[in-house]
């Protein structure tokens, strides 16, 4: 297997001085399991198509181990993709499919059917290998795609947006299944996905970009934990981190009433008197007394309810002139609250994130 780095690369597309990717650093370990997530038009799938030489680098370079593969043809990286389309021959069976890469290579018919075999069996295709792909399921024919690409038994696999087809509960169930069968093959993998709770559950480590830009690359817990900058505040977890700006006096942040006291590192980080109080769902306490808030929506899910919530007088920063802030807050399912409910909240120890309004950087602990 093998390891990859991308050094300062960097990918321009004509007619836009913006480069997608931009001076990109980024270490994947061998054998690890990396996501890259972002919104649309990010550079994530650039950044794949890249390392796969399905894109030019303008700057910088890209090494396989200690390979430099920035201007070698695709052929020779012993790369597998996965593509969001299937992209399977109609007219061939599940083994012509799965085995295709190798009979071109002029590999030994036994050894080809060998590996194809191994392939189906930890796919667990072996009973459709006779089958056509119009005769399988939307996940089936993904099982397909990755066994062409696990018989190759590659250095890497990139793997772009392949679940992006199907319905909710079946990407549910082949996300499990590739994380899983990539734990046992141990190959290095970097998988593009724009769902977050995707990236969450499948990465060892996930990269979170933003216009072309690395925001942070960390495992789930810690992206969740100390999320880096605002950007990444609001766009990991699900639903999103509340995000109430307000004025620091002093030591202090306050928040519907209540303190937040800073440390003096803290306060030698701001840029300016504005600061930015991140709070989860999770981090919210209903209480008999505190941020006075109107439930509006009630989302219920069995294991967890969501309140989607107004606050409320007093207002969250007493110096801003808007009169009312959406607050989204979990509560334990099943719960007795419903819309047009009045609550008290107020933040959990240790759930309050600070953040630099200006510079969108995350405060120091």
């Amino acid at each position: 297997m093998a390891t990859v780095t991308y050094d300062a690369t960097t990918r321009y597309y004509a007619g836009n001085p913006q480069p997608a990717v931009d001076r990109l650093d980024l270490a994947v370990e061998d054998g690890e399991f990396l996501v890259l997530v972002g919104p649309s038009g990010c550079g994530k799938s650039t950044t794949l198509r890249m390392l796969a030489g399905l894109e030019n680098v303008d700057g910088g370079a890209i090494r396989i181990g200690d390979r430099d593969v920035t201007n070698l043809p695709p052929k020779d990286r012993d790369i597998a993709m996965v593509f969001q389309n299937y992209a399977l021959y109609p007219h061939m069976t599940v083994a012509d499919n799965i085995g295709f890469h190798l009979k071109i290579s002029k590999m030994a018919k036994e050894e080809r059917v060998k590996r194809v075999r191994e392939a189906a069996g930890l796919l667990d295709l072996t009973e459709y290998l006779d089958r056509k792909p119009a005769k399988l399921s939307g996940g089936q024919r993904q099982r397909v795609a990755m066994g062409r690409a696990i018989v190759r038994r590659p250095q890497v696999f990139c793997m772009d947006e392949p679940l992006s087809n199907l319905d909710a509960k079946l990407r549910v169930q082949t996300r499990t299944q590739i994380a899983s069968l990539q734990r046992r093959l141990g190959v290095t993998t970097i998988y593009v996905t724009h769902d977050q709770v995707e990236a969450m559950t499948m990465g060892d480590r996930v990269a979170v970009l933003k216009d072309g830009i690395l925001q942070q690359c960390d495992t789930p817990i810690g992206l969740f934990g100390r999320p880096a900058n605002l950007f990444v505040a609001g766009f990991i977890g699900s639903p999103a981190m509340n995000l109430i700006p307000t004025t620091v006096v002093g030591e202090y942040a306050s928040v519907g009433g209540r303190p937040i006291r800073l440390t003096p590192s803290q306060r030698a980080a701001l840029s300016s008197d504005k600061i930015v109080v991140g709070i989860r769902p999770e981090g919210w306490a209903i209480v008999p007394e505190g941020i006075s808030a109107t439930v509006d929506v009630v989302e219920e899910l069995g294991s967890d309810q969501y309140l989607y919530c107004t606050s409320a007088t007093p207002r969250l920063d007493p110096t801003d002139s808007n009169t009312s802030h959406s607050i989204t807050v979990r509560t334990p399912g099943m719960s007795p609250w419903r819309p047009g409910d009045h609550i008290a909240l107020a933040p959990q120890p240790g759930a309050v994130h600070l953040f630099d309004p200006v510079t969108g950087d995350r405060l120091p602990d």
